[in-house]
Parts: C-alpha cells; structure tokens; sequence
C-alpha cells in the first residue's frame, strides 16, 4: 500500500514536471507514520497469532461444548485440526488487510465463498462467528497493551481491524 502510494504521487509530479509540494510531503509523512502504526499492530497480532487462535478456540468449545462432542463438527483430532487452521487462515487474512489498508485481500482471497463451503460441509457458520469474534477481542486486547511500544493513537487502526474482524464474522455467519 505505501509503495503504491509513494509511486502515484511521484508519478503525478513527474508527469506534470513538478517537484512535490509540501502538502504532498506532509500527507506521505502521514503514510509512513500510519504504516508504523500498521506494522506494530500486525506484528503484535502475528506474534501471539497461536495463542490467539488457541484461546479462541478453548473459549469457543467452553461455551459451545456440543462442537466437541461426539457427532459435533470439531469432534476427532482432524476436525479439530481443520477448525483451528481456518481460524488461523482468516487471523492471518485479517493481518494482511490491516497492512494493506484494504479488505479486498480478505474478501477476495478468503470470505468469498467461504460461508457457502461450510453450508455445503455442514458447519455451524454462527459458531465460526463467534470464534472469529474471540480472536477479535484477544487481537485488540493486544494491540491496545501499551507496554514496549511507541506512544500514540491507534484507535483508527484498532477500528479499522476491528472491522475486518466484523466482516470475517459476518460472511461465515
């Protein structure tokens, strides 16, 4: 995203043959400093990705049980295993959007089609929303913690990720 950024503004001065203006400057200044904040906050989440995903899915299967239980969709160490690398894929499919800025990466690469593929296998989609939705609140408790990062405001960024997760939930439910 900032590449292409940096590369249309320089593209449209080149063209006009002119040198940036200082409104451009300020506002890719603005772009470095929001991809700063973009890196932290996918940083965090991917380092503490399996932990997220883990206690999402434990607190998931406490309060749903029957999804482990004998006839349930996560009962066998397969099906388990299945849930607990979709959870992962979207987790990370919500990483790449808040770097990108875009959640087309995330429609397109990721959602799309994916409430149809659990209808056809028979998976509760409400209860992939509700993980989804677990992994939403761990993520932002994570990037919200102050500890070992530069200060700043990341509530635009901590909104915007939470929307992805929104839209996650959303196209399973």
């Amino acid at each position: 995203m900032t590449l292409d950024v940096f590369s249309k503004v320089v593209s449209q001065a080149d063209a006009r043959g002119e040198f940036l203006s200082t409104e451009q400057l300020d506002a890719l200044t603005a772009v470095v400093k929001d991809g700063n904040k973009r890196l932290d906050t996918v940083n965090r989440i991917t380092s503490n990705a399996a932990d997220i995903v883990t206690n999402a899915a434990r607190a998931l299967f406490e309060e749903q049980p029957q999804l482990i239980a004998p006839g349930g969709n996560a009962y066998t160490n397969r099906r388990m295993a299945a849930c607990l690398r979709d959870m992962e894929i979207i987790l990370r499919y919500v990483t790449y959007a808040t770097l990108a800025g875009d959640a087309s990466v995330l429609d397109d690469r990721c959602l799309n089609g994916l409430r149809e593929t659990y209808q056809a296998l028979g998976t509760p989609g409400s209860s992939v929303a509700v993980g989804v939705g677990k992994m939403k609140e761990a993520a932002i408790n994570i990037v919200n913690d102050p500890s070992g990062i530069t200060k700043g405001d990341c509530s635009s960024i901590v909104s915007e990720l939470s929307g992805y997760f929104d839209r996650a939930a959303a196209a399973v439910a």
